[in-house]
């Protein structure tokens, strides 16, 4: 291939759309391959749940140090080594055979997405100008947007025909292309700083701190979140992160500058990323159980049904670059937080039996909210961060990101969880349920949280449809709860950005 063609600007983001879209789609496959996992594998929900948990906690975990490495020895190299790393793991999952080898190779997935991810950004940081990067982060979010929001038809149309492990393997042609691609058009970039030592003990410091907060969020949901253990395990996440910034500042050469959180629009920016997926995979999470479980849709027409939100985000993540290019983010973040907060207003009107009507304009309002809070905030911290930490901050973003949707996922379903075990006696009792049955059935409060409803054979069709009935009406009680918290952090959010960016904040400094 011609000289000229590597570094080109238009094929490394071909280039790194590849590894990106192998990411996203794995990320949301995977919870529509789960419960066929647990049945192949005869696994208990515990461990299915750690086979998400052991790759966002590696994932969140590394990422800071993936962007680090890349800014330090090569961004190229390091999304070759990650993709490379990726597309191996995805196809020993398939092969492991038992429940703790696709653990084991989730949390290998993990690591070596931490690897790829940060690094696809500052990429494009350092081969796009200015004036172009705006533009290119809007592809960017739009082929993370669609990735994900595809993953969920994809995946289920993998399980329903083929089996869960191809749910794994389609990663490896992906990452083939990857990479075949990538080393041919790809330029190195880094940004050395002399001979200096690595800081070792800050990715320690910052690896055990993330690893402490997520685990504490991820656990919250099973420990109770008023639990001295859940408590315990979050405020010291959050010390270990706060000795960790404290160390950092008396480094010459840390591992995350906190010279980058002095920009306020990198900042706010890292912050409403993590809103802006605390909304999404939540909402997602508990739209997903509904079509299923409640309305009892295949897993590929759940998919079809939420296409709005993809292509909605497809649409947005393109005009929210060209709008935060235009007017900055002061716009456009609070923007795509009104949207969506509007949006998850609109679900507090779903019911047990809503027609399509009552819920396609909020996937819509969801998707473009999501397609512009992720143009805009990418814009606001890779783009306000210098070139030469430009991995780092792509590292920022990613992990922000991860902790948002694993708090999204673990507080909206906790959320949802407490809301059914408070009303679920009396939603059956109200449903026509006798009164001594429904409180033996409240005892199935975890079933329902997940859209199920408690139903057996021995039960007459007057008594199964009436339990089916009161169950619904239980689990959309704790879906209105989990839509108007989301709403309210999204206003708040969106009233962050107006009052902490600053008006006229340039795209790029």
């Amino acid at each position: 291939m011609a000289a000229g063609r590597r570094g080109s600007p238009w094929l490394s983001l071909i280039a790194v759309a590849f590894g990106l879209f192998m990411v996203g789609l794995d990320g949301s496959v995977v919870s529509i391959a789960n419960p066929e996992i647990g049945r192949d594998l005869g696994a208990s929900t515990a461990e299915l749940q750690w086979v998400t948990n052991s790759y966002l906690l590696a994932l969140a975990a590394a990422l800071i140090l993936g962007g680090k490495l890349g800014d330090r020895f090569g961004r190229r190299r390091y999304y070759l080594i990650g993709v490379a790393g990726f597309t191996v793991a995805s196809v020993a999952i398939g092969l492991a055979g038992s429940i703790e080898g696709v653990i084991a190779f989730r949390a290998a997935q993990g690591l070596f997405g931490a690897l790829l991810m940060p690094n696809t950004l500052g990429i494009l940081r350092a081969v796009f100008p200015p004036k172009k990067f705006g533009m290119a982060v809007g592809i960017w979010a739009m082929v993370s947007s669609v990735s994900t929001a595809l993953g969920p038809i994809v995946g289920g149309l993998l399980v329903q025909h083929v089996n869960w492990e191809s749910v794994f393997y389609i990663n490896a042609p992906i990452g083939v292309i990857a990479l075949v691609f990538s080393a041919l058009v790809l330029a190195e970039s880094k940004n050395s700083t002399g001979r200096h030592k690595f800081d070792v003990a800050g990715v320690l410091l910052l690896a055990a701190g993330l690893l402490v907060l997520v685990f504490g969020v991820v656990k919250g949901e099973t420990w109770g979140w008023t639990a001295g253990s859940t408590i315990g395990t979050i405020v010291a996440g959050l010390l270990i992160l706060a000795l960790f910034g404290w160390y950092e500042t008396r480094q010459e050469h840390p591992l995350l500058p906190m010279r980058l959180f002095r920009s306020p629009a990198l900042t706010i920016g890292a912050v409403i990323t993590a809103i802006n997926f605390f909304t999404l995979l939540g909402s997602i999470f508990y739209i997903m159980l509904y079509l299923q479980n409640v309305r009892g849709y295949t897993p590929v027409m759940a998919g079809v049904l939420t296409l709005p939100l993809s292509l909605a985000s497809v649409v947005a993540s393109p005009l929210g670059a060209a709008l935060t290019d235009r007017f900055g983010p002061r716009l456009t973040m609070p923007l795509g937080m009104v949207l969506q907060g509007a949006a998850s207003l609109g679900l507090l009107g779903l019911g047990t039996d809503s027609s399509y009507h009552a819920m396609w304009p909020s996937f819509i309002g969801l998707g473009l909210g999501v397609g512009m809070v992720m143009a805009a905030s990418s814009e606001a911290i890779v783009g306000n961060a210098p070139i030469k930490d430009a991995g780092v901050a792509g590292g920022l973003q990613a992990t922000m990101l991860q902790i948002g949707g694993a708090l999204g996922t673990s507080v909206l379903i906790s959320l949802i969880s407490s809301k059914v075990g408070a009303t679920l006696a009396g939603s059956l009792t109200g449903a026509g349920v006798p009164a001594p049955m429904a409180q033996g059935l409240s005892e199935a409060k975890d079933a329902v949280s997940m859209g199920v409803a408690p139903v057996s054979a021995d039960m007459t069709d007057a008594v199964r449809a009436a339990v089916v009935d009161g169950a619904g009406t239980a689990f959309m009680n704790g879906v209105h709860v989990a839509a108007l918290v989301a709403a309210v952090i999204c206003f708040a959010g969106a009233i962050v950005a107006v009052a902490g960016i600053r008006r006229g904040t340039p795209a790029h400094q």
